[in-house]
């Protein structure tokens, strides 16, 4: 972690040896007492934070802010559930890449087991976000939407901007051809077996342009990082 993040509400609490920071803070940082990390809060001001005093089973730490992180990139990154462990790559990679949103959805050729690992309800997927914010240096935490089809992902879609739909298959233009594209952009990939015909004809019918990186068949977690990464080539924040 470079950047240990809070929530507002854990500020003015001890952070306890327990927790999974202060391990990190003591056995990963060295920190002694009265030496400063980089914290962050959640959403909010990055800043440093002093180790006062450690206690039997806590911290005590003062904390000092400084300024807001930039704005996360204009990307919203729709997949199909996939495996849980490739989500759990995506979740954390790509916010570290900057993403503002993710939205996840039960394709006609994913195994619809993937839509019910605990990933999705047992807190892990926020985890992961901020461990990838953290990576990152900043502070703020895409928007996680979930949702049971591509169908019910369309009216998250942004009603301005871009919209992409990665393709082996059918694509008609390459991804490198999109980075100058009105934003925000909208970039769905299918799961690890594609879209199936009913759904590319619903992406061109919400005005998806069908696109590709080359021949190489990529791993999900792999496409996404590379398409995020050339998207991202063109934009400055």
């Amino acid at each position: 972690m470079n950047l240990i993040l809070f929530s507002p509400t854990e500020l003015a609490s001890p952070l306890l040896l327990t927790d999974p920071r202060a391990k990190h803070i003591l056995n990963v940082l060295n920190t002694q007492q009265d030496e400063s990390f980089d914290v962050g809060q959640i959403n909010g001001p990055r800043g440093k934070a002093r180790l006062i005093k450690i206690e039997k089973n806590s911290l005590l730490l003062s904390f000092q802010w400084e300024k807001d992180t930039p704005e996360l990139y204009p990307i919203d990154l729709w997949v199909s559930y996939c495996r849980p462990q490739t989500c759990r790559k995506i979740l954390q990679e790509c916010t570290s890449l900057g993403v503002r949103s993710f939205t996840f959805f039960e394709s006609e050729k994913s195994e619809p087991g993937y839509k019910m690992s605990r990933l999705w309800t047992s807190g892990e997927s926020e985890r992961l976000m901020l461990q990838g914010a953290g990576q990152a240096f900043c502070t703020r935490i895409p928007k996680l939407t979930l949702v049971s089809s591509l169908e019910d992902a369309l009216p998250h879609a942004s009603v301005e901007g871009s919209r992409l739909a990665m393709d082996n298959y059918e694509s008609t233009k390459e991804l490198t051809s999109m980075v100058k594209k009105t934003l925000p952009l909208t970039v769905a990939l299918g799961g690890e077996r594609g879209w199936s015909q009913s759904e590319r004809n619903l992406l061109r019918a919400n005005n998806f342009i069908l696109t590709g990186m080359g021949t190489r068949v990529l791993r999900t977690e792999t496409a996404c990082i590379a398409a995020i990464s050339i998207l991202r080539s063109n934009m400055k924040l």
